[in-house]
């Protein structure tokens, strides 16, 4: 039995879970984009004086705070879940890669997936951290002469991208008083929303090549 079988990682399952999570934040954000825009229709009734009855008013508005509040905390445990889960999959991809034979690599397990949480630092060391996974599973021998996929620079653009907008939303919803106010919120959280699929849809096809990488490099080790 080879050094590679003995410390080597089977990542089926985890690579499993990290995809279904993947899909279930496609669904949220599609179910997510449909209630806010129910509550733009609503904020925009309320902006054109629609309602004639202030009881009916009040309780479509109370409606649509129990319906927004129910989306809300759905989005934020399966979102919860889905980054402890892609972590912890870097955490195991990156261990893997070293398994497989890549030397030198630059990023320890620990800190591609540390640099998320320090500030300034996770603006580019994560994106780093996973070119270097990427490269070091495709070509574990000779990664540093490997080219990374042009796709790890789109994801890494619209994580970029949802987390300022989602800085920006809870910024503005701190200090929102007027329907104005709230109706650029509600856009923004759209927006938002929207970019979460096609990110969604960029982070699976990255696991699943990473993936595919290993499990063909660890099948050619231990023939």
């Amino acid at each position: 039995m080879s050094d590679t079988e003995n410390n080597y990682k089977d990542s089926s399952n985890l690579t499993n879970w990290v995809r279904c999570m993947l899909y279930a934040q496609i669904v949220v954000a599609i179910i997510s984009i449909g209630s806010n825009f129910f509550e733009y229709q609503l904020l925009s009734d309320y902006q054109n004086g629609v309602y004639t009855s202030q009881e009916q008013a009040i309780a479509d508005g109370e409606a649509n705070d129990q319906r927004q509040q129910m989306v809300a905390l759905v989005y934020v445990a399966v979102f919860i879940v889905s980054g402890l889960l892609i972590l912890r999959w870097i955490h195991r991809a990156n261990y893997n890669a070293r398994q497989l034979g890549a030397k030198d690599m630059e990023f320890t397990p620990g800190w591609s997936i540390g640099y998320y949480f320090i500030p300034i630092l996770t603006l580019w060391k994560p994106f780093q951290a996973m070119k270097e996974i990427w490269r070091a599973s495709h070509n574990p021998d000779s990664w540093p002469t490997e080219k990374a996929s042009s796709i790890l620079g789109l994801w890494w653009f619209l994580w970029i991208v949802t987390n300022m907008l989602g800085q920006a939303v809870f910024r503005m919803s701190a200090g929102a008083e007027e329907l104005q106010e709230f109706m650029r919120i509600n856009i923004l959280t759209q927006v938002s929303d929207a970019l979460a699929i096609p990110l969604a849809l960029v982070t699976l096809s990255i696991v699943n090549s990473i993936f595919r990488a290993q499990s063909v490099a660890y099948e050619s080790a231990n023939k």
